[in-house]
């Protein structure tokens, strides 16, 4: 395995950029800090590497960064209403980090995104790489110790596949994500590119939310609407359209509902670059995928010199809806005491 020096955090760590590879000539780089997907690089049509991720050069930009580029986040992923949950009758109050809104988004600033975690891994094994890290017992705002480890795995049918396990010594919430933003005409592309990407989505349903972005509790069907992709289009086609949850959220930023529990390993999507010839399917064991395309970019100083705006990348979270933990129409969230969290995506 490839490891190279990545910069220090603002605290001196030291961190590191591992490289996993196949024989496919597909290529996979993922930081300690933050256990961050760095690039994921695929040839295109033409055989050319294409590195398909938004992502920055060193570490210094993803501490504190707001666009969560590669982050796996947790304790829990989206955004929680007024920032508050109640666990066995006991309300726990998290911090307001979502703008003006009251919400929590994405944990607070003690996210798991933005912390060191311990690399585990051998150095003659080029295709995985696993990491752990405790969240402490109220570290934000959730009660118990979790230990979580999240495995990365390139295999040969070029495959990144994202293993996720954790315990915790008590009853909390939990629903971690990767938080990649995906240009398959490679990350310097550009909205324009992402705008003729075909997209599909193997959902009927979504949670339509409020002017804040919090699920209603409604899961609607996307039939006649601009939220369908079950056939694919591109996502340009009705991006702008005058349909009140695109307005809110300023384009596409809502949970579909792949199926209403956790389940079995099932296609959840899939995306076609035309441009580069490059296809991505994603499949998951969770019952939700976050469909984001970046609204909320602004010149965010990117690798190799790029400068990523507006709608620049495409993110597809797998997750328990958003609000979860609050809201008893969907699948809870909660983690219950000594059992094991486990999901998958690939």
């Amino acid at each position: 395995m490839k490891i190279n020096e990545f910069g220090k955090t603002k605290n001196g760590e030291q961190t590191h950029l591992f490289t996993l590879e196949n024989s496919n000539g597909m290529k996979v780089k993922v930081c300690d800090y933050g256990a961050t997907l760095v690039s994921l690089i695929v040839p295109d049509k033409d055989g050319k590497d294409t590195d398909i991720v938004l992502g920055y050069d060193n570490v210094d930009p993803y501490q504190g960064a707001s666009a969560f580029f590669g982050a796996n986040v947790g304790r829990n992923a989206n955004r929680i209403k007024g920032a508050r949950c109640i666990i066995d009758g006991v309300e726990y109050n998290l911090e307001s980090n979502d703008g003006d809104n009251g919400n929590n988004l994405h944990s607070g600033s003690n996210c798991t995104a933005l912390k060191m975690w311990k690399a585990i891994y051998d150095e003659n094994v080029n295709d995985k790489i696993s990491f752990e890290i405790l969240s402490k017992d109220m570290e934000q705002g959730f009660p118990g110790n979790f230990t979580a480890f999240v495995s990365y795995t390139l295999t040969e049918k070029n495959e990144l596949v994202l293993d996720y396990k954790g315990t915790a010594d008590k009853d909390t919430i939990v629903n971690m994500t990767n938080h990649s933003y995906f240009n398959l005409a490679g990350h310097d592309a550009g909205a324009e590119s992402v705008m003729n990407h075909l997209v599909q989505i193997h959902a009927e349903e979504y949670t339509p939310t409020d002017k804040l972005l919090i699920p209603t509790g409604e899961i609607a069907p996307v039939a006649g609407t601009p939220m369908d992709f079950t056939t694919p289009k591109k996502i340009g086609q009705d991006v702008d359209a005058d349909f009140e949850q695109l307005i809110m959220a300023g384009g596409y930023d809502h949970n579909y509902a792949l199926t209403r529990k956790k389940g079995e390993m099932r296609e959840a999507a899939v995306v076609w670059c035309e441009e580069s010839g490059i296809q991505m399917k994603v499949y998951t064991d969770l019952p939700g995928m976050q469909f984001y395309i970046g609204n909320f970019i602004e010149q965010e100083n990117g690798k190799a010199g790029c400068v990523y705006g507006k709608r620049s990348g495409f993110c597809m979270e797998t997750q328990y809806y958003p609000n979860a933990c609050n809201e008893e129409k969907f699948e809870s969230s909660l983690l219950k005491a000594g059992e094991e969290y486990h999901t998958t995506t690939v």
